[in-house]
């Protein structure tokens, strides 16, 4: 039984009214204001008009008030069930209370909660009534619980946060503002349990190939009876097909068996093929009666981290069903601010749009929360691996406090046996660039106090996984390994050379200087880097125009707006202008800011993905920072807030893609192409290199025959800047590689940086076919960074920010996300060189 209906809040000051008269059932709650459940608190006052949005312009700070109050939540509920026998349980469960609460039924105050990460459960067998029931939930300001707390040491962003086991963004980080919620921000339900339940369902797969496979199921129980006499009936099904297995007592409150599965179907990755899921029943059984019942989706799949080669060189390469896999994709951060309020959609948009751009891994980040089941099913689905950080991230953690320690316990413990099942999940990850920053900060003479928070990653979560999941890979903070946690010798790294110019490498006991200049955060850095696995890099770029207009006042969207400064958080907001500096030039004005800050994100992230791809299988993964956005800001983000992807989303879906050629080339340098093919299979091919002026002359081509191994990088040739310009400037070329076999997506490669290429001004022609949803561009002249426009959110073209060259014709499908028509007559389409800027 979901409770979920009749829900009402209201604030109070602390001490305001006694607790236990706003709990009593007859208290009077009649002008409360209604309230969502699953919710937050800020979203119900957005609702009920009692705040402005807090997300546009400056009115977060308005609504700081909230935090400080005390809320209560309170609802009435009818039950009609029998009165509960000697051998039955109600239970009454919270998903998800944030933060602090008190709980009361009827008057009772059940117990209390400070975890906003895991379910609670209390047993209201006696306590619930016939009839009428009112349910109260106090929400204590999480000010007042850490007011007097130990808060002299390292914690980035906020120091109230580390006594929190709460999302840690909420307090504020360099992409989103301080917005600290509350409220029942998962399902509220009653379950009747007879004689017992079960408490968790573990499969695993032991070992499996094309041939066969073993799945060990793993069944820990409940009893309300002693010496209950108990089986499991376990059923695994794939369509018609079903494989059956009774589970045997081993001490009382655990069963086990293990199914043999012949000619299984494995869960790949979508690229690798299709991640296929079986159907797990598990009916538990007393004297014959089932009593309960769990059924669940699972993938049959292996899944290993390879940390050396066959010659002892360090590796960090996932492996998948036997196979070495490299990991593209990016970093996930929660999908709101107000998370409680956060539709299911949202997260399958962004999960569709993540395969869709030919991602196979999203990194949960460490200062977010354990996803939603919604996120973990629609991996699985989808057919995309997970790397799932700890709720640690930036800071020193209070590891000698006992009660903070067993909050944490209990929170490892329970994510654990929550996410276990789930064939997406990859790998279990300590924390968020905790070992690392704390060493750098000791070097720096910066922290001077014990590593606390190192017994959680280091002793705490890999004590719990030996016992709760075996079956997956530990690694105890990102990035680690090497001498400096972030080396490029070995382990993952977080490559922020870009961007915030840092000074690499460095060795443990070494400052970590910056360099702020053009040439020390330029993305021509990452050709520097030979790290394992890149499970970070990124660079910024603004929101899309639609984005910001809405919520941004009137006015203020032009280049040097306080308001639009405000939007990005990031300590030094000159970086991007650095960057900008030495790509494309310092923006004039809004228009060139919007592009020449898309612009030097997509081709940067390119830059970097297209250079660690090459060098596979030395380095095995390419994690982007970062996929999403929490609310309409400036910040690293491929898809911004309103779902609208930037140009480097559309860029991803071709450097991501499975066979991909490349150029890897500086200007002033011979140019060296390669393929890359990540499919299970070998690929013959005929590439073509050809090199266009911008007029629409072609000034040089060459066909070379290619035969690229599965899983593999390969160089094809090399060639000098002057055999393929024959004369013309590099000023004024383009180079475009074309697979004569339609094997990969076209890729054109610049000689020159944006601000040297001597761009002609170039006439768009637009046609549009409303009925199929299309238009098709072509060009008089080479037109650069083609951008598709039409006002509204989730809005999806097949392609955008694309290059035309003159003569050719681009036809690109618009959609929503919603799969509702899209209507064309507010469509633009602009390029950088475009005669006017808006054609269409």
């Amino acid at each position: 039984m979901l409770i979920h209906d009749n829900w009402k809040i209201r604030w109070f000051d602390e001490g305001e009214v006694p607790d236990l008269a706003v709990a009593d059932p007859d208290y009077t709650d009649h002008f409360w204001l209604p309230a969502k459940v699953p919710g937050d608190v800020h979203s119900t006052l957005l609702e009920n008009g009692l705040i402005d949005h807090p997300y546009f312009g400056h009115n977060d700070q308005k609504c700081r008030w909230v935090e400080r109050k005390v809320w209560w939540y309170r609802t009435e509920f009818a039950f009609d069930g029998k009165e509960p026998a000697k051998d039955e349980r109600l239970e009454l469960i919270f998903e998800g209370l944030d933060t602090f609460a008190t709980v009361y039924l009827n008057g009772k105050e059940l117990g209390t909660a400070e975890n906003m990460f895991i379910p609670h459960i209390f047993d209201v067998t006696r306590e619930i009534r016939k009839g009428r029931n009112v349910l109260a939930v106090k929400f204590s300001p999480v000010a007042d619980r850490v007011k007097g707390k130990e808060k002299n040491y390292w914690s980035g962003f906020s120091k109230d946060r580390i006594w929190v086991r709460k999302a840690q963004y909420q307090f504020g980080w360099d992409w989103c503002p301080p917005l600290v919620s509350a409220g029942i921000w998962q399902a509220v339900r009653l379950e009747r349990r007879k004689r017992a339940k079960i408490e968790s369902v573990y499969a695993r797969t032991l070992k499996a190939d094309a041939h066969s496979a073993e799945v060990n199921v793993e069944i820990q129980v409940k009893t309300f009876v002693n010496g209950l006499p108990l089986a499991a009936e376990i059923s695994l099904k794939n369509g018609g097909e079903e494989v059956t297995a009774r589970a045997s007592a081993m001490d009382g409150d655990r069963m086990e068996a293990t199914l043999q599965i012949r000619n299984p179907k494995l869960w790949w990755t979508h690229d690798l093929g299709e991640p296929h899921l079986y159907r797990l029943t598990v009916r538990l059984m007393a004297d014959g009666e089932t009593v309960d019942r769990r059924e669940t989706e699972i993938g049959i799949r292996t899944i290993g981290l390879k940390r050396e080669d066959e010659k002892g060189k360090p590796r960090f390469t996932f492996i998948l069903n036997g196979k070495e896999l490299f990991a593209k994709g990016a970093n996930w951060i929660p999908v709101d601010l107000l998370l409680g309020s956060a539709p299911e959609s949202r997260y399958k948009h962004l999960i569709r749009l993540a395969k869709e751009a030919n991602m196979n891994m999203l990194r949960v980040w460490g200062g977010g929360i354990y996803e939603k089941e919604v996120f973990y099913r629609e991996c699985d689905r989808q057919g995309i691996l997970v790397w799932q950080d700890f709720m640690f991230a930036c800071a020193l953690y209070p590891d000698y406090n006992r009660n903070f320690m067993e909050n944490v316990r209990k929170e490892v413990a329970a994510v654990i046996r929550r996410l276990r099942n789930h064939p997406c999940l990859a790998l279990w990850c300590g924390n968020n660039e905790n070992d690392w920053l704390y060493e750098v900060g000791v070097s720096a003479g910066e922290i001077r106090t014990p590593f606390y928070g190192e017994k959680i990653y280091h002793e705490l979560i890999p004590e719990l996984l030996a016992r709760l999941d075996p079956s997956r890979p530990y690694w105890p903070s990102s990035p680690y390994g090497g001498n400096d946690h972030n080396s490029q010798e070995e382990g993952d790294r977080h490559n922020w050379q870009v961007w915030h110019g840092n000074v690499e490498p460095r060795k443990f006991g070494e400052n970590l200087g910056q360099n702020l200049t053009p040439e020390g955060v330029s993305f021509r850095n990452f050709r520097k880097d030979r790290t394992r696995f890149s499970s970070e890099f990124g660079i910024h770029a603004s929101a899309n125009r639609h984005t910001l207009e809405k919520y941004l006042p009137p006015g203020s969207l032009h280049l040097g707006s306080g308001e639009l400064s405000y939007r990005n958080k990031d300590f030094h907001q000159e970086k991007g202008f650095l960057l900008m500096e030495g790509f494309t030039g310092i923006p004039k004005d809004f228009r060139e800011y919007f592009y020449f800050s898309m612009m030097t994100q997509a081709e940067g992230l390119k830059y970097g993905v297209e250079h660690y791809r090459r060098n596979m299988p030395e380095t095995s993964g390419a994690l982007i920072w970062q996929l999403n956005d929490c609310w309409p800001g400036t910040s690293w983000s491929m898809i911004d807030y309103c779902l609208l992807p930037k140009a480097s989303y559309y860029y991803s879906k071709k450097f991501f893609a499975p066979f991909h050629y490349s150029v890897e080339h500086d200007p002033g340098e011979n140019l060296k192409i390669w393929v890359t093919n990540d499919s299970r299979e070998k690929i013959e091919d005929t590439l073509l290199l050809e090199v266009h002026d911008f007029y629409g002359g072609r000034i040089f081509a060459k066909t070379f025959p290619v035969s690229a191994e599965a899983g593999r990088s390969a160089f094809i040739a090399e060639l000098a800047e002057a055999e393929i310009l024959r004369g013309c400037p590099a000023e004024r070329a383009v180079i475009r590689l074309k697979s004569l076999g339609q094997r990969a997506e076209d890729n054109f490669h610049y000689l020159r940086n944006h601000k040297e290429l001597d761009l002609p001004k170039a006439k768009l022609d637009v046609r549009k076919d409303p009925e199929k949803g299309e238009i098709t561009v072509r060009t008089d002249r080479f037109a650069r960074f083609v951008h598709l426009d039409v006002p509204g959110e989730g809005i999806l073209f097949s392609d955008n920010f694309f290059d035309l060259l003159p003569g050719e014709e681009k036809r690109v499908k618009i959609a929503s996300l919603d799969g509702e028509a899209v209507a064309l007559e507010y469509l633009t389409v602009s390029a950088v060189n475009g005669t006017d800027g808006e054609e269409g």
